[in-house]
């Protein structure tokens, strides 16, 4: 009878001890996955060898993970920017009503895009228009390769930080391969310094 309590007493034991080191594993699976962009985030922005700096506005990127926006293609059919992650993801936003500022933008990212090489191809463009009317006719052509998606404004102006007095639809952003905001570009942003950070990013990188 008292060997039959012991067993009873030492499973649940047992059990706690086999849970205890299931969570360890997972907490170390996780890390292990995490490291390399960590590394680069620590590589490029705190270690910064021979006083390097960077053209765009650092973001947070535990504070701006992708949201929940109910975007739709432009045929209407449910999609989101978590499609994309395992990418760096340069990202517009403005209305359909696209004038000359917004084709340069647009223009701009895709040749971003080109001036990288080899690794292009490690890169998404993403366009968030903000409204629910058409695109004017030629404005993207078929093999253009910018992703169309259409979200709610607010849904937007809440997630992307601003520069005082700024609007989104002024600024690039980059989003990391683990579906974070980590990057704002100036108005009216100097390609050939984007160009560069993003390359430093691609280089610094060992995901995505």
């Amino acid at each position: 009878m008292e060997q039959n309590k012991q067993d009873v007493t030492a499973q649940p034991t047992a059990q706690k001890t086999a849970q205890r080191r299931g969570r360890w594993k997972m907490v170390l699976v996780l890390a292990v996955c995490a490291a390399p962009m960590l590394g680069s985030y620590l590589t490029y922005y705190v270690i910064k060898p021979g006083g390097r700096t960077n053209y765009g506005a650092l973001i947070d990127p535990r504070a701006h993970p992708i949201p929940e926006m109910k975007a739709t293609t432009l045929d209407g059919k449910p999609s989101s920017l978590d499609e994309y992650k395992g990418k760096w993801i340069m990202l517009l936003s403005g209305p359909s009503n696209c004038q000359q500022e917004c084709k340069d933008r647009l223009y701009a990212m895709r040749q971003l895009r080109l001036m990288q090489g080899k690794e292009m191809e490690r890169v998404e463009r993403v366009w968030l228009i903000l409204d629910d009317q058409p695109l004017a006719s030629g404005l993207m052509s078929p093999d253009e390769g910018t992703h169309l998606l259409r979200v709610s404004k607010a849904a937007v102006q809440a997630w992307l930080p601003v520069e005082a007095g700024g609007d989104a639809s002024q600024h690039m952003y980059l989003i990391d391969p683990l579906g974070n905001l980590m990057m704002r570009f100036p108005k009216d942003a100097d390609p050939s310094k984007v160009k560069k950070d993003l390359g430093k990013l691609l280089k610094a990188s060992s995901i995505g």
